[in-house]
């Protein structure tokens, strides 16, 4: 018998109203993001990042190709098909190159970012890369929800579907120099990425689209009806926000090293032989107490005097493991 009348579940999602049949590209798209997501908060997994890009890559495309169809533009090669003789559709990249695509500026870049990782995950092999690109993945997300939102509809949001991910560690100064030392980047990972970022401006390389780094401070709230958020936004300017500042800096501050306490932490972590001199050598040969000293110390409370922060602390211990066996 033959169905008559206008199509319901499963060929309807009731939350969305997207049609199996007359939207897939769509549905595509929001499925293959919700899974990147949800594959890189998985407990366990070490490459959670190259499968966060290479499925968010697909979600692009399929975006895209979504808003390109919706247009009217033709997002298929003139004249090319495949060898099994279907048609050949652009890929990311080549949509990206479009006047009319709507991915553009930041968003642009951050997803040309991510083409570029990509390239070095399917031609050579890559680990340790979590850490160092986190909140150009989390711009990818931001991102592929706002533009959802702003092009198909605000019901589309995924934001319902993905909770946070929850944590089982704190992390201190020490802790944060043990990890950085764990995940070095390989050389041709890092390579990889200067060469992009040497291309880009300091305001597309700060912009929150290309990569969006968010600060947690803990906080006792002080309405019933906040008690219990894991997270609460708030705006820039207000009295939370300068509280939320004034504990950011505090923290930044609060723990100052005299370059003997550098050297014996240096000397503690397994490289006795590095030495105040070394030490003297360093800092100098990095400029670290020049005005472009990237927040590794500053003046201390007697005249003349200089105070290093964990900041200092962490860039020596890189140095010596560096430098291989010179200092053990």
């Amino acid at each position: 018998m033959q169905r008559t009348g206008p199509p319901t579940w499963p060929d309807i999602d009731h939350e969305t109203g997207l049609s199996v049949r007359g939207d897939e590209l769509l549905i595509k798209a929001r499925e293959a993001m919700i899974t990147a997501v949800h594959t890189f908060n998985s407990a366990g997994l070490t490459f959670r990042s190259e499968l966060f890009i290479v499925t968010a890559i697909i979600a692009w495309t399929y975006l895209l190709h979504a808003w390109f169809r919706r247009e009217g533009v033709d997002y298929r090669y003139a004249g090319e098909t495949t060898k099994e003789g279907a048609d050949k559709y652009w890929e990311l990249g080549h949509c990206l190159k479009q006047g009319k695509c709507p991915a553009k500026g930041a968003v642009a870049k951050n997803l040309k970012f991510l083409l570029e990782i990509r390239h070095e995950i399917e031609h050579r092999s890559t680990n340790r890369i979590n850490d160092a690109i986190g909140a150009k993945l989390q711009a990818c997300c931001i991102n592929f929800n706002d533009l959802l939102k702003k092009e198909f509809g605000p019901q589309f949001g995924l934001e319902k579907r993905l909770p946070i991910a929850l944590q089982f560690v704190s992390f201190g100064a020490d802790q944060r120099s043990i990890l950085k030392k764990a995940s070095t980047l390989p050389s041709h990972v890092a390579t990889c990425i200067d060469a992009f970022e040497n291309g880009l401006t300091r305001a597309e390389f700060e912009d929150p689209a290309y990569r969006l780094k968010v600060a947690f401070v803990p906080i006792a709230a002080k309405r019933p009806g906040s008690a219990d958020s894991a997270i609460e936004f708030v705006a820039a300017g207000s009295n939370e926000a300068n509280e939320v500042g004034k504990v950011i800096f505090k923290e930044v501050n609060r723990l100052r090293f005299p370059p003997a306490e550098v050297v014996k932490k240096a000397q503690d972590a397994g490289y006795p032989k590095f030495t105040l001199h070394n030490h003297s050598q360093l800092w100098k040969a990095l400029d670290a107490k020049g005005k472009g000293n990237k927040g590794y110390g500053c003046e201390g409370d007697y005249k003349g005097s200089w105070v290093w922060f964990d900041k200092w602390v962490e860039r020596v211990l890189e140095h010596c493991e560096e430098e291989g066996a010179r200092y053990k």
